[in-house]
């Protein structure tokens, strides 16, 4: 009689321990899923050299500015700008920028020039067109125009440290380095399946991204564009975090124990 009463009690405590340790893995993060680039990382990626200049969009609000061998001639095509917008940086300061806006038919308003078809172009080629205009026309000698975006930015949102906007005044940036001005993703960020979403033509588009692998560095979003949008998806631990089914672990262990120590008892 003993012998069997010893035998549930070893096979009861075995249970215990067994589902002690089933809810403690459950409520543990998988390694590999909260790491970057697990794949072999011993390989060269090259630039595919694809062209990384945007296209000019609606909405777009430009810098322009004209210089040439005569300062008092180019003065006139450099007056305050019409279109005014507001900046935030990553600081969290705000500026108030102003700049030639492309309207809902794509043109921008130079002074002389006139209206000119900006939307669809590259900066390349809208400042080889407004170059052209200005010899053509005679107006100026030599001109040089510089062209910048004055409202690239690309959106954070989602499982990072600070999810934010942010201004790039390089015009260039990449999705890690986007993150990590965001302040990275947090523990409880998928890194596995992190969605770009990215508007093109007046058409959006949501793109997938795992960064557990190394298949970034063959992307074509590994660089972003203009108002693209990156959301950090919470996994699984947050998602029971925040519904409190972590606040049931407790119970349900205190539940088990106490029916085993009944058990025991009634035996």
């Amino acid at each position: 009689m003993n012998t069997m009463k010893d035998n549930k009690r070893r096979v009861l405590i075995l249970m215990t321990t067994s589902l002690t340790a089933l809810l403690m893995l459950a409520s543990c993060g998988n390694t590999k899923n909260a790491t970057y680039f697990n794949q072999n990382n011993n390989r060269v990626y090259t630039n595919r050299g694809e062209n990384l200049e945007p296209v000019i969009q609606l909405n777009d609000l430009l810098n322009i500015t004209v210089t040439s061998i005569n300062p008092e001639a180019s003065e006139m095509f450099n007056v305050s700008n019409d279109a005014v917008a507001q900046s935030s940086t990553t600081a969290g300061n705000t500026t108030r920028i102003s700049g030639y806006l492309v309207d809902q038919d794509g043109f921008i308003r130079l002074p002389i020039l006139g209206k000119i078809a900006a939307a669809g172009k590259t900066k390349k080629l809208l400042r080889e067109e407004i170059t052209t205009l200005l010899i053509d026309r005679k107006l100026l000698l030599e001109p040089i125009v510089d062209i910048r975006y004055l409202n690239y930015k690309v959106s954070i949102l989602g499982e990072v440290k600070n999810p934010s906007v942010l201004t790039i005044p390089s015009e260039k940036i990449s999705l890690l380095e986007a993150l990590g001005l965001a302040g990275d993703i947090t523990i409880f960020g998928r890194r596995d399946n992190i969605t770009l979403i990215r508007e093109e033509d007046g058409v959006r588009s949501m793109r997938k991204i795992d960064l557990t692998t190394n298949e970034i560095f063959n992307s074509p979003y590994y660089y972003l564009q203009s108002n693209d949008i990156i959301y950090v998806e919470p996994n699984k631990a947050k998602v029971a975090s925040s519904t409190g089914a972590r606040d049931w672990i407790p119970v349900i262990l205190s539940t088990i124990s106490l029916g085993i120590i009944a058990i025991l008892n009634f035996n």
